[in-house]
């Protein structure tokens, strides 16, 4: 009897060992902050809580993201840096500043290098766009797809802009950026690097006396209110480069990597249909605040070849192939 009573535990306790090695161990669960310098009401702002929304209901919550706007961790450089130490996961810091870290994403900020909306999917959505991510692969990133804000367009209290000799001696506020300083100084500005939550008492106080950014910030942040001129140049996209720390992502599963791609995605187009409608509605809601005026083809034109010196200038910088596969996909360099 007390043989046949240890022979049944000892089948029992197999048949448990089976049966636990049979059943699928309990998913891990994620928490990721995701900080960007953007006011929620803003397309980017609001297209971030719309992917926060998205992986969360994709993943059945087992990835919880939370969202930190309006430079409530720190400028664009501050939230990147946090991003590399995996303090903050995802972020959505613009191309231009992500060029203090990578050489090659200052080549998305060359003036008129992405001359419209078609043309720039076609850039950054595609294989140029993926070996300009890839770069980042060596900084602990991980780049996802490109966000943005619509082109970039300048405001000022000086003079209207109708090409590039306009702008001699105007004080213009940049990002830190090298390419965009280069490019006010070719133009013959004086341009000065300002963080951007400082930008709105810089030009009330006369430190800096025009800035440049898309109809989204400057309706945000109010500029209209102490500038007198706004020219829609249309000069440069303001790209925003989707990442997420290189660890954090790597330690995703397969299935879970697909549902935040997918939503990154979704995100992107968000944005650029929401930027479109955005920008329509402002500027009709601003034009008794500040003169508006959109360039002629021709003064378009001279700005354009205005340009291309700027662009040689990075050839060392960014990789003279880079620019070339970039004309190539825009048919739009200088013997075009």
């Amino acid at each position: 009897m007390l043989l046949k009573t240890k022979l049944l535990k000892n089948v029992i306790s197999a048949v448990a060992l089976l049966a636990a090695g049979s059943m699928p161990a309990l998913a891990q669960n994620y928490t990721f902050t995701f900080a960007h310098v953007l006011m929620e009401s803003t397309p980017n702002g609001q297209a971030a809580i719309s992917f926060a929304e998205e992986v969360e209901r994709e993943s059945d919550g087992r990835i919880k993201i939370n969202v930190r706007p309006a430079g409530q961790l720190g400028g664009d450089v501050a939230i990147i840096e946090q991003l590399q130490q995996n303090l903050v996961q995802i972020a959505i810091p613009p191309t231009a500043t992500m060029g203090n870290f990578e050489p090659k994403l200052q080549v998305i900020d060359l003036p008129f290098i992405l001359p419209s909306e078609k043309q720039m999917a076609a850039v950054l959505d595609g294989e140029v766009g993926r070996q300009i991510l890839d770069s980042l692969d060596q900084h602990g990133m991980y780049g996802v797809n490109f966000w943005g804000a619509g082109f970039r367009h300048m405001t000022n209290n000086i003079r209207v802009i109708s090409g590039p000799e306009d702008l001699s001696g105007i004080k213009m506020r940049t990002m830190q950026a090298p390419v965009i300083l280069t490019q006010y100084r070719e133009w013959g500005a004086s341009p000065t690097a300002m963080a951007f939550a400082e930008v709105y008492n810089g030009l009330q106080a006369g430190v800096v006396e025009g800035q440049e950014n898309p109809i989204a910030n400057i309706v945000a942040m109010k500029f209209y209110e102490v500038q007198d001129h706004l020219t829609l140049t249309g000069h440069a996209y303001h790209g925003y480069s989707a990442i997420v720390n290189k660890d954090a992502w790597n330690a995703l599963p397969d299935d879970l990597k697909a549902v935040m791609t997918t939503a990154f995605d979704n995100a992107r187009d968000l944005a650029r249909e929401l930027t479109v409608q955005y920008e329509t509605e402002k500027l009709a809601e601003i034009g008794d605040e500040i003169a508006i005026r959109e360039l002629t083809d021709d003064e378009r034109n001279a700005f354009i070849q205005g340009s291309f010196k700027v662009h040689e200038a990075f050839e060392d910088v960014v990789s003279a192939e880079l620019i070339q596969a970039i004309y190539d996909v825009t048919g739009a360099g200088p013997s075009e």
